[in-house]
């Protein structure tokens, strides 16, 4: 089994993290999304990927040089301009020559679907597509997706109010594709598959859905990138980890920690970390330095960035690659810092 990686956007809520690399290149306990998003694929029987690029794209070849992700073997294909999601599922998937059923997911969503229930769900009915949907609370911020008892959809209601949306159902992201779907796709142009392709296929009658209520979770804003790492920490999605959690906290062998607090706090490789200081439920990309008597509360630190003694950080703090924060320093709330290197 093949399948199309969208992995192309510029992952702008997550600013400015992402000034200097993808979104989906950040690490989730020390292990790039990307590697967790393929390793749920390669236990469902995908061996080969393409992934579809946009942002960023040497960031990804840079970091794979072999071709090969999570155990799965890929291949780049980069868009010569932007063309949206059905656009992006165009080009790649002509680029790696599939012509036969093919998976296509969103390279930042974390889950543990049963893709391969999912597939069999999508022969059996005979489907030219197949979403995998999700229940959640507030739907509004989503695809709905109403469907009838045999999993076909009725329609696809991009972002409904809350009051509005006809069912909590959701668009999760995984697609199960046959190949006559890129037909109705333009060639070399912007095309929305949720707003124009998923649409044109509920009228033809060819569109089905099935929902799966596994672990999921869009990483898109710092709020969802801090709940990864934290059901992991707590167990709500085990995975399995080079470096055990002990006491909800994840310490990469290379860090050093002083004499200091950590509670739902991931420390990646080459972090320092000082005397009295407090880490909780924040995120240390590699190469950070927390100085003595300094608070992260609610917080990512980037890479090699400096947070001051006795600085507070509290929710939600960004801090970009390779800022400073003076000692002393008390920031709280949605604050961004650092910019385009």
């Amino acid at each position: 089994m093949r399948a199309v990686i969208l992995v192309g956007g510029e992952g702008t809520r997550l600013r400015p993290l992402t000034y200097r690399a993808p979104k989906q290149m950040l690490p989730i306990v020390g292990v790039p999304m990307l590697e967790r998003v393929l390793a749920n694929l390669a236990h469902h029987g995908v061996t080969e990927a393409v992934l579809s690029l946009g942002y960023l794209p040497d960031r990804f070849i840079a970091a794979y040089p072999d071709n090969v992700v999570a155990g799965v073997h890929v291949t780049y294909a980069v868009e010569p301009e932007p063309l949206d999601t059905a656009g992006a599922i165009r080009f790649a998937a002509l680029h790696a020559g599939i012509n036969e059923t093919f998976i296509v997911v969103n390279g930042d969503v974390l889950t543990d679907l049963d893709v391969t229930r999912l597939v069999d769900f999508h022969r059996a009915q005979g489907a030219e597509a197949t979403i995998a949907l999700h229940p959640v609370d507030d739907p509004s911020r989503f695809g709905v997706v109403p469907t009838h008892p045999d999993g076909r959809v009725i329609a696809f209601v991009e972002k409904p109010s809350r009051e509005d949306a006809p069912t909590n159902q959701i668009n999760a992201g995984t697609y199960v594709l046959e190949p006559s779907v890129l037909n109705e796709i333009a060639e070399g142009v912007r095309v929305s598959v949720e707003r124009v392709t998923f649409p044109k296929l509920v009228e033809q009658g060819t569109l089905y859905a099935l929902s799966d209520d596994s672990y999921w979770l869009d990483t898109g804003t710092p709020q969802a990138y801090l709940d990864a790492h934290r059901d992991i920490l707590d167990g709500t999605r085990p995975v399995p980890l080079e470096t055990p959690v002990a006491d909800f906290a994840w310490v990469h062998p290379t860090a050093r920690v002083g004499a200091s607090t950590l509670s739902f706090a991931t420390v990646d490789r080459d972090c320092v970390v000082g005397d009295n200081v407090t880490i909780e439920n924040s995120v240390l990309l590699p190469g950070a330095i927390i100085e003595d008597g300094a608070a992260v509360i609610d917080s990512i630190v980037g890479p090699t960035a400096v947070i001051g003694r006795g600085a507070i950080l509290n929710a939600t703090c960004v801090i970009g690659g390779g800022v400073q924060v003076p000692g002393g320093s008390v920031m709280r709330g949605e604050v961004r810092l650092g910019g385009p290197q």
